[in-house]
């Protein structure tokens, strides 16, 4: 599977959710709207459709089926409502789809985020989790598994801070065979964890499953490393989308600094390897119509971006 073209990526979830007034404070922050309010997903989801994006992430992010069943579900329940992310999505595709006139089909990937993530503590940004391979392992293979069987159009690994989740991932996403795009968060040139990204993306490399690698919910001025780094280990595109350019502290829940995503910079990224392009936290409709607009002539699609 080959990436010919830019393809627009969309922006980020909790933030789209936020401003139509959704509470997240909650430890499965958007994922619980799958039990609460799931049109409120649908609706964002088809926003971004609208604004120019080709694929949306789905809201499984911080779920899995323990901290689901945590709040509170029996096992079957959380699996139902995990795989019900990839279902509600592809529903909202579906719908765009028929309803539009787009050469470019729209797609769903299935987010997968890191062990950190579930642990709602931040950690996600640190790496260097204090557990085993065996446990990471068990964490993410059956939560994998049930995104799979929902039949995504491929999965996007995302906001991985270390480069010994990657290694613990990449035998588990090859078993499954979907394509897929992995990405890490960054600071300056190496993993949040600290490891070198040369190294990190080389754990990529001899993946079967893993079309694109680079960069996600980190700041816009470590993208272009990023993207040369993981072309040069990888031989594939890459994926970018960052944040909009501000600081998260996990401690207070808020964010801080100035905006500093620039569609011109954008270009940037594709001149030198991304393919796949779009935003993270605090990157909304208004960041992602741009991006579309700059990235693909007069926002018109194109040919089929995954071939």
């Amino acid at each position: 599977m080959n990436l010919t073209e830019p393809v627009i990526l969309d922006g980020g979830l909790s933030n789209a959710l936020e401003a139509r007034g959704v509470d997240l404070s909650s430890d499965l922050w958007t994922a619980r709207l799958l039990l609460d309010d799931p049109d409120q997903i649908a609706a964002v989801h088809r926003d971004y459709y609208l604004a120019g994006a080709d694929v949306v992430t789905t809201a499984s992010y911080q779920a899995s089926v323990p901290t689901l069943m945590a709040a509170g579900l029996t096992e079957r329940e959380a699996e139902r409502a995990l795989t019900s992310s990839v279902t509600l999505a592809t529903q909202v595709r579906d719908e765009i789809a028929a309803e539009t006139t787009r050469v470019r089909p729209p797609l769903v990937a299935a987010s997968v985020g890191p062990y950190g993530a579930a642990l709602a503590d931040g950690s996600e940004y640190r790496g260097r989790y204090g557990v085993s391979a065996a446990t990471l392992r068990d964490f993410h293979a059956p939560r994998l598994e049930l995104l799979a069987a929902a039949a995504p159009d491929l999965l996007a690994v995302e906001t991985i801070p270390d480069a010994d989740e990657a290694e613990v991932l990449v035998p588990l996403l090859d078993d499954l065979g979907l394509p897929t795009w992995f990405s890490y968060s960054v600071a300056g040139t190496a993993t949040r964890a600290g490891q070198p990204l040369s190294e990190a993306y080389a754990v990529l490399a001899d993946s079967t499953s893993i079309i694109a690698a680079g960069i996600n919910c980190s700041a816009p001025n470590d993208v272009m490393d990023a993207v040369r780094l993981a072309t040069q280990a990888t031989a594939r595109p890459s994926v970018a989308y960052p944040n909009l350019g501000e600081t998260w502290d996990s401690a207070t829940h808020t964010w801080s600094g100035d905006a500093a995503f620039d569609t011109d910079l954008a270009a940037d990224w594709v001149a030198a390897g991304a393919r796949l392009v779009g935003g993270c936290c605090r990157v909304g409709t208004d960041q992602i119509t741009r991006l579309a607009k700059r990235l693909v002539p007069a926002s018109a699609p194109g040919s089929t971006p995954l071939q």
